[in-house]
């Protein structure tokens, strides 16, 4: 992330930045909400966020459709039914300081300052560091339960909820409304973390991480009686869509939540003022090594409800609330090696092996380093990030570490006059460890620096990349062959039978193999299951022999994607840079893959790769240098070679009838769509001859606002653009 002040920088370091920052907090949406596994702190979590939000302010034209602004979490994962929230679950603004605190009170105080005499009365309670769900109660009856998903569309796992003893069937008491959605956080105690660590270590089972991880897994499990045997728990603490409030306050509302049979923290109180709240606070984080369960701050809310409406929300989170963070707890170890990992997208990750020490009730044994200029103490720009003078990360050194946000731990300094008289600076490989292929830092051709990650050149000949290759080959966006998850995928492979894409496809030609790997697995499972008691592996064989019934019914997915979409294959292949959008430039541009591949050859071979290329509208030099890098790789096209034996992208048509109402305009889509993704909308208008902008400019002709529209909104209506709604769209296209 660049450190440059947002007032220095100009409207293209602005746009370019604003690109990088969405894209790495999708990713960083993805890690944490879709797969449980963080991979960057809280903290640089929120300083991405913040530094969009400060570009985007003073850039207003340039807020990208894809902005992180204009999103909650990640869209829901694959394998289980889509749920809309009737009510966004809307993500929380962050307060770090005593005076971040000050400032969110003011802020209430300015926006009501006109009711003379007003009191306004707060709340504060513990934010329980688990996995966020939506409970839906009709007559009483809870019917639905779900994820928060990207906070306007979840995960149906009600079968798994209803496990949950702290979560009741049916409402107790009476009062409460019609049908109303109560919210609220599923979480693991430390007491149950540690369980289920033995059971699974006793098995030979897997390593859990920690217990936020763990409750988010257990709760995804598409197998509800797994989710039974972890003893997961639940706090209530809000509400989404209600036919009638609870109560005329946040506080009694969350009284009433109790008395109808939910579980409540019992640290939540009402407060008049900034010292009440800090003071409780301050007695919560005293409190917090005792609780038995994670806690990650103490979130502040306006505590009357007409209040709450009238100060309303700003994109994404309600204005009448804030979570008051608390800091990282720290301690000391010694590095006793580094090893590099290699990710999908070929980066050599280093990772620092520490001596094992406890932070938090957690024992950390690695951490991340990041990149070889971080190791070194540098940043982009060769600017020392500890103290005044660069200083290394080496083998042997005493380091302080912390575990930011209470999940990913970090090194916050090393202690220098601790360190080995024979530690030398630690030499980055210039070579991927797994395959060998050269490693290499990419040059950015805007700014002419390094990246600040060195990549594997192997692609899909490199072992440690394939994997995450392959599930991005047939996930969702790309292939989208039902079956074919995350967990078969890593299985077939470490059993040999798929290496390559191409593998996938004769899989049939294996099928006793197969049935040889999937019985293997559930034998390694029922060692698990030995642990759990005989009423819970009784239920579990049961559904997993169902599971491993539909072996044809795989086989038929994957022959079913035999003839995919030229814009699908080509973004299923996981070439750098090349993301669904610009995967249908490619093939609008070139018709097949035959012809595709044979100019990415020609440009391959070309001294001047982009005098080659044509010229094609949102594709420039990186995108250029990705297809030369891929095209110019004979290893890869023998992967690309057999896997084009096996399937035939159909060639891409697009047929604009001569009356359609949209052709050669040029549109805006804004806003969160109800009827359909966001990818779907761009397919959709371009199928009809419309181009899809990304901002909005004096040339668009039509601006689709949905709910939650901003600054796009606000720019079309000062331009004179058009305006339409959703509905109104899909009027106007005949569909």
């Amino acid at each position: 992330m660049s450190t440059k002040p947002v007032d220095d920088l100009t409207e293209q370091e602005a746009d370019a930045e604003l690109a990088r920052l969405a894209a790495s907090i999708a990713e960083a949406d993805i890690a944490y909400h879709q797969k449980d596994a963080p991979e960057i702190t809280d903290a640089a979590y929120d300083a991405m966020r913040r530094r969009n939000d400060a570009i985007e302010e003073a850039f207003p034209h340039l807020v990208r459709e894809d902005s992180p602004s204009m999103s909650v979490g990640a869209p829901p994962a694959e394998g289980f039914a889509k749920v809309r929230h009737a009510v966004p679950m809307l993500s929380l603004a962050k307060a770090y300081t005593d005076e971040d605190v000050v400032d969110f009170l003011e802020r209430g105080r300015r926006f009501f300052q006109r009711d003379e005499g007003l009191e306004i009365a707060f709340t504060a309670e513990p934010k329980i560091d688990g996995l966020s769900a939506s409970l839906r109660y009709e007559n009483g009856i809870f019917v639905q339960g779900a994820t928060r998903g990207d906070g306007a569309v979840g995960e149906d796992i009600t079968a798994n909820l209803r496990t949950i003893k702290d979560i009741p069937d049916k409402l107790k008491g009476s009062g409460w409304p019609q049908t109303i959605e109560i919210r609220g956080e599923v979480y693991m105690t430390y007491a149950e973390f540690q369980a289920l660590k033995a059971r699974s270590a006793a098995a030979g089972g897997q390593d859990y991480v920690n217990p936020r991880n763990t409750a988010a897994g257990s709760l995804r499990q598409k197998d509800a009686s797994v989710t039974a045997s972890r003893n997961l728990r639940f706090f209530a603490y809000a509400w989404g869509f209600t036919t009638e409030d609870p109560a005329p306050t946040q506080y009694d509302a969350v009284q009433k939540f109790a008395e109808w049979g939910f579980a409540v923290s019992p640290l939540m109180v009402r407060a008049k003022s900034v010292d009440e709240l800090i003071a409780q606070y301050r007695k919560i984080e005293e409190q917090r090594s005792s609780l038995g369960y994670d806690i990650d701050g103490v979130v502040y809310k306006v505590d009357q409800l007409e209040l709450q409406r009238r100060w309303g929300f700003v994109t994404g989170e309600p204005r009448w609330a804030v979570a008051h963070k608390f800091p990282a707890e720290q301690a000391t170890t010694t590095v006793k090696r580094i090893d590099i990992q290699v990710g999908r997208t070929g980066t050599l990750a280093p990772v620092a092996r520490l001596e094992p020490v406890t932070v938090g009730g957690v024992v950390v044994e690695n951490v991340t380093l990041h990149n070889e200029d971080y190791i070194a103490g540098i940043d982009s720009n060769g600017l020392p990030i500890r103290g005044d003078e660069p200083i290394d990360i080496r083998i042997g050194d005493t380091v302080v570490i912390q575990r930011a946000g209470d999940v990913i731990p970090q090194i916050v300094r090393v202690v220098l006059e601790k360190r080995p008289a024979d530690a030398v600076p630690y030499q980055f490989p210039h070579e991927c460890p797994i395959c060998k292929s050269p490693a290499t830092r990419e040059i950015n051709e805007k700014t002419g620096k390094e990246d600040s990650r060195r990549r594997c050149t192997g692609e899909l000949i490199c072992p440690a990349q394939a994997v995450e290759g392959l599930r991005h080959f047939v996930s969702r966006g790309a292939l989208d062959i039902e079956g074919l998850g995350a967990e078969n995928i890593e299985l077939f492979f470490s059993k040999g039978l798929v290496r390559t894409a191409a593998d996938i496809f004769t899989l049939r030609d294996r099928r006793p193999a197969v049935q040889q790997a999937l019985a293997e697995r559930r034998e390694e499972q029922a060692k698990i299951r030995e642990a759990a008691s005989g009423k819970v592996r009784k239920n579990v064989r049961a559904v997993e022999d169902r599971n491993y019934e539909g072996l044809d019914k795989l086989f038929a997915a994957i022959d079913a994607r035999r003839e995919p979409e030229l814009d699908r294959f080509i973004f299923a292949l996981g070439i750098r840079h090349i993301g669904e959008t610009t995967a249908a430039a490619l093939a609008r541009t070139f018709g097949t893959m035959e012809e595709l591949i044979k100019v990415g050859k020609e440009t391959a071979a070309a001294e001047d790769p982009k005098s080659v290329f044509p010229s094609v509208d949102g594709i420039g030099g990186t995108v250029i240098e990705a297809l030369v890098g891929f095209f110019g790789n004979q290893r890869n096209d023998d992967v690309l070679d057999a896997l084009l034996a096996q399937v035939n992208p159909k060639p891409y048509i697009v047929n604009v009838s001569a009356d359609s109402a949209v052709a050669g305009k040029t549109v805006v889509f804004t806003g969160s769509l109800e009827k359909m993704t966001r990818s779907e909308a761009k397919a959709m208008a371009e199928r009809l001859g419309a181009k899809v902008a990304g901002s909005v400019s004096a040339k668009t002709d039509i601006l689709i606002a949905a709910p939650g529209a901003g600054s796009k909104l606000k720019t079309a209506e000062a331009l004179g653009v058009e305006v339409i709604s959703e509905d109104e769209w899909f009027v106007r296209v005949g569909k």
